[in-house]
């Protein structure tokens, strides 16, 4: 039997909006995923302490308040400093493509932003996880 890509959808940050969050989660759990969504206004630290006790494989941070780059900045050294960043991590929301970049170098596997579809999302969660796996840094 194969297990089941366990994914952790997180709002951090002050931002209210998580219609798109939601979306996505329901979104995923259709296409045959296992979601967790941790709800409005969580703080790094939640997040990461969420993600290590579910033993997902994919974290997606859904950010719209303009806050990406410190948010995500600060779950990177999160997941770093709890021996977790073999997880993989996305991002979507309101992300100006000039900060894809430093996102990526923070460890950001894929960046999303409005009009991505789920069959894209989708197909990139399958792919880093199979590739995560087939290194053996995955759960």
């Amino acid at each position: 039997m194969e297990t089941r890509i366990r994914v952790l959808i997180g709002k951090p940050g002050l931002d209210g909006h998580d219609r798109g969050a939601k979306v996505i989660a329901y979104m995923l759990r259709d296409a045959g995923f296992e979601v967790i969504y941790t709800g409005l206004r969580q703080t790094p630290d939640s997040i990461v302490k969420a993600a290590i006790q579910e033993d997902v494989h994919v974290i997606g941070l859904s950010i719209l308040s303009g806050a990406h780059l410190a948010l995500t900045r600060r779950v990177t050294e999160k997941l770093k400093a709890q021996g977790a960043d073999d997880v993989v991590l996305f991002i979507g929301g309101v992300i100006p493509t000039e900060d894809f970049p430093a996102l990526q170098e923070m460890g950001v596997d894929e960046i999303f932003t409005s009009g991505a579809s789920i069959d894209q999302i989708v197909e990139a969660i399958q792919r880093h996880v199979k590739a995560r796996s087939a290194r053996g840094d995955a759960a």
